[in-house]
């Protein structure tokens, strides 16, 4: 992995997330409690043996940008390892990054730098388990010029990703961006390929891809553009994830989660405080790094009976991060970031509750997203009137309602 380079791409809006991208790039959305979803993505390349990477900032980067600085100062500098943050610099123009491709194009005076023959493309907002070293040694194997990664699908499911169309030998032969009809994978028609935006190439082949693409007035984005472009002529192959991961039982392998809506997130979220999860939090073998404040323990307090009141402070099938005081209220199957507060009598089900969160006394709150510093008024009660919610909140097509410190605010 020596010669290997990683860039995450992380300078997406995430605009289907929104609210909780109102103030924060989608990979630095907080996930599971105490971890930003980047961490995954970083957590792979150092299990991986990747000591080099360049995480690429656009949007709203400040909160990345210090949850880098502050959790992933963890390599040698000295011997050449690094996890930085890149912003825009402008190297070639004035332009923005206009793509996924761009954003590449626009830092290769960094690839040209570290010398790397390799470069590892990624996406920082995929939740997943991954070990690119197994990666680069099918690339290698198959003396590729591209490589991509992807994922079986139901073909009914395939219609909302890049759709990769393969040969026997998994030799790339065409791509589908979100097609009605997806062409099934030669040894089953009922699945097909689809791209988990994860790209390595050989860095000699990749500089003329990109700059072809630069001429022309594409959207300048990898699945689009520069990867149809490269396989005439060139050797891409699909990368099987699910056939290579080998991480744990209980379903996890093949994990792999976009969770590029609210709905998306708020479902693999839940799954974490499931008895089984899909995504195992706890596997001593692949840890998932991220960077955690200087916290108390948590604590619960109040555990009087029905008869003397029903105040018992309690969280069952729940995951309650440092710093959280659940006092006389009780929790069931949600998730409480750092330094949250319960007040007594009231009720929290199903739901996430973000960095610094205050729930007042006798609130009940069902299926809820409560963003990071916000105070939940006391009687209120959120998550089961639909109409009166979709008033108040955002409120997501499965009936999840999202809270924001602006919202509360226009209640008054």
């Amino acid at each position: 992995m020596k010669n290997v380079l990683a860039m995450v791409l992380a300078g997406g809006e995430g605009r289907r997330l929104y609210p909780l991208t109102r103030d924060r790039a989608k990979p630095a959305v907080p996930f599971g409690g105490m971890y930003r979803i980047i961490d995954f993505t970083l957590s792979n390349c150092i299990n991986s043996g990747l000591r080099r990477i360049a995480v690429l900032t656009q949007y709203k980067s400040f909160s990345l940008d210090r949850h880098i600085r502050m959790g992933w100062n963890v390599l040698n500098v000295e011997a050449g390892e690094f996890v930085v943050s890149v912003p825009p610099q402008h190297r070639i123009g004035t332009d923005w990054y206009l793509g996924t491709a761009d954003a590449i194009h626009q830092n290769m005076y960094l690839v040209e730098q570290e010398k790397a023959r390799q470069l590892l493309v990624l996406s920082g907002d995929h939740i997943y388990k991954m070990d690119y070293s197994k990666m680069v040694a099918f690339h290698n194997e198959m003396d590729a010029d591209a490589t991509v990664a992807a994922i079986r699908c139901p073909v009914a499911d395939a219609t909302r990703f890049g759709v990769i169309q393969v040969d026997a030998e998994g030799r790339i032969s065409g791509f589908e961006e979100k097609p009605s009809n997806p062409t099934p994978l030669p040894d089953d028609p009922e699945s097909a390929y689809v791209s988990m935006g994860i790209y390595l190439f050989n860095v000699d082949r990749l500089k003329g891809a990109l700059l072809d693409d630069a001429k022309t007035a594409s959207s300048h984005d990898f699945g689009k553009d520069v990867l149809p472009a490269m396989m005439k002529g060139g050797r891409l192959f699909a990368y099987d994830f699910a056939a290579a991961s080998d991480f744990g039982s209980k379903g996890e392998k093949g994990y792999w989660m976009d969770i590029g809506t609210r709905d998306a997130y708020w479902e693999a979220n839940m799954d974490l405080v499931s008895v089984s999860p899909r995504f195992n939090l706890y596997d001593e073998a692949w840890p998932v790094r991220t960077w955690q404040g200087q916290n108390p323990p948590a604590k619960f307090v109040f555990a009087q009976s029905d008869a003397e009141g029903g105040r018992r402070g309690e969280a069952l099938d729940s995951i309650v991060c440092n710093g959280c005081i659940i006092s006389g209220g009780r929790v069931r199957d949600s998730i409480l970031s750092p330094n949250v507060r319960v007040g007594s009598y009231s009720e929290v089900s199903q739901s996430i509750l973000l960095d610094d969160a205050l729930i007042g006394r006798h609130a009940r709150l069902h299926k809820v997203i409560v963003d990071k510093r916000v105070e939940i008024p006391e009687k209120i009660e959120i998550g089961f009137d639909p109409e009166a919610d979709r008033q108040r909140f955002a409120v997501t097509e499965k009936g999840v309602v999202v809270v924001t410190q602006e919202m509360i605010r226009r209640l008054g």
